[in-house]
């Protein structure tokens, strides 16, 4: 269009200039006339590109949000549930409900503002308290100047990030906490430890995210953090009644594969999600989330045919959860073949790590929250800096070196550990302090469902 009003510019103006001043003194204007017409056709335009909303990208997030709840609940309470005895199932159903919500709402109050707003390389402001100054109207950026998300979208797919990765910490000692201690903890560990390395790795301006740490979608913030804090109660709660003498087999390896299965599916939206927008990178995570949990329980199955005897249900569902934390982490920037064999050294690795590492460790961490979730989210960080690289089918550019990022993976491994631990060694100490840390004997010995909350899983 304005190659065409430039064209006509100068078609009219010779003819003006031909018909009225027919003269060999027009020449020159003419000339001039034409140039700058042609000059105003090779200018390129520069419009003002307003941010849009992308239907499908919002979709999208809120299709991932929903799929990151369905997760925590009924996924991963079923999948902890299954696994203690019969007497503690509601007990954990419950602390994994009642976390999950109460952080949500934290995360209203104050954790996203501290989390996603601008202020220190290591935490945000209170700038978006009680979420100031966001409406229907504010927008949260995704990964291009162009397309954009609704800040509420945004914020409630947030949401369901901090609120698992508490919930996910209560299985390192269940079946023996007072549910007071349980939600103090939660509540100081949240605002205290997964506040600042949210905003360290995906925050604006985070000290991670400025040195280069890759984590696409919470291999440091979610499984490395609740991981090593599980680890930690583990000691300080001590071991369960019993423990080592008695038989403490999961009560439901039926509800343990269900709620696996769920944690399988919802955890598409946790790493596809994480593309914030419905483009070939969220399909990127996909395929690798698919590939790569394949591949681990194949390979945790065949670890323990090697090593056991014969494979097991447990061990195929834990194999699943072990493959999906490691490829956290890695999932937007790996190819498929990475994917698969990130997933069958975790598998290996973390059946290792449930079994031998368990036992030098000494820890009670009843259902292997860091067998599995801390140490499998370790092996994905670190396998990131590898399998990043093009070479290697990666997303990495040309200069991409292997070396320099696995450095950088192991230093915010090496960070997302020591906070963890400090602040969850202290959140214990105070929660101890106020409400105690655990149930008294013949609580334990009868059961939290029907000491702590009056009611039975199941009537025989």
């Amino acid at each position: 269009m304005k190659k065409l009003f430039a064209i006509l510019l100068a078609a009219v103006t010779v003819g003006f200039a031909g018909g009225v001043y027919a003269q060999e003194s027009t020449a020159p204007v003419v000339e001039a006339v034409v140039e700058a017409a042609a000059a105003m056709a090779e200018a390129p335009a520069e419009v003002a590109v307003a941010p849009t909303v992308n239907k499908g990208d919002v979709a999208w997030i809120m299709t991932a949000t929903l799929l990151v709840l369905f997760m925590a609940l009924p996924g991963l309470a079923l999948f902890y549930g299954g696994l203690v005895r019969s007497k503690n199932m509601l007990s954990v159903l419950m602390q994994v409900m009642v976390v999950f919500s109460l952080i949500s709402v934290l995360w209203a109050f104050y954790g996203y503002s501290l989390a996603f707003t601008e202020a220190s390389a290591f935490i945000g402001s209170l700038d978006k308290l009680f979420l100031s100054g966001v409406s229907i109207d504010t927008l949260a950026d995704t990964f291009t100047d162009e397309a954009k998300l609704p800040e509420y979208a945004f914020i409630a797919f947030q949401a369901t990030f901090a609120g698992i990765t508490c919930a996910l910490i209560v299985g390192a000692f269940a079946e023996r906490m007072k549910f007071s201690a349980v939600l103090l903890f939660s509540v100081i560990w949240f605002t205290f430890c997964y506040l600042p390395i949210c905003h360290m790795v995906w925050g604006p301006g985070g000290y991670l995210l400025g040195d280069g740490a890759l984590d696409f979608a919470g291999g440091t913030v979610v499984h490395i953090n609740a991981g090593v804090a599980g680890l930690v109660g583990a000691y300080m709660v001590g071991k369960r009644i019993g423990y080592g003498r008695e038989s403490m087999a999961p009560h439901s390896l039926t509800l343990t594969m269900v709620g696996a299965s769920m944690l399988w599916v919802g955890w598409f939206g946790f790493n596809a999600g994480s593309n914030l927008e419905a483009t070939s990178g969220a399909a990127l995570a996909f395929i690798n989330t698919l590939f790569a949990t394949a591949s681990a329980v194949l390979a945790w199955c065949v670890g323990e045919a090697l090593f056991k005897g014969k494979p097991s249900m447990l061990g195929a569902a834990s194999g699943a959860v072990a493959g999906l934390v490691a490829i956290t982490p890695a999932c937007g920037s790996v190819g498929p073949m990475g994917a698969i064999v990130i997933g069958l050294l975790a598998g290996v690795i973390c059946l290792w790590g449930v079994n031998g590492l368990k036992r030098m460790l000494g820890a009670d961490d009843s259902l292997d929250v860091f067998g599995v979730h801390g140490l499998g989210g370790i092996i994905g960080a670190i396998l990131t800096g590898v399998f990043t690289a093009p070479s290697l089918g990666g997303t990495g550019g040309e200069d991409f070196s292997i070396a320099s990022q696995v450095w950088i993976q192991t230093y915010s491994v090496i960070i997302t550990i020591v906070w963890s631990a400090v602040v969850a060694f202290v959140a214990f100490k105070i929660a101890d302090m106020f409400v105690g840390l655990r149930v008294p004997e013949e609580e334990e010995r009868e059961g939290l469902d029907i000491t702590s909350h009056g009611e039975t899983a199941y009537h025989y």
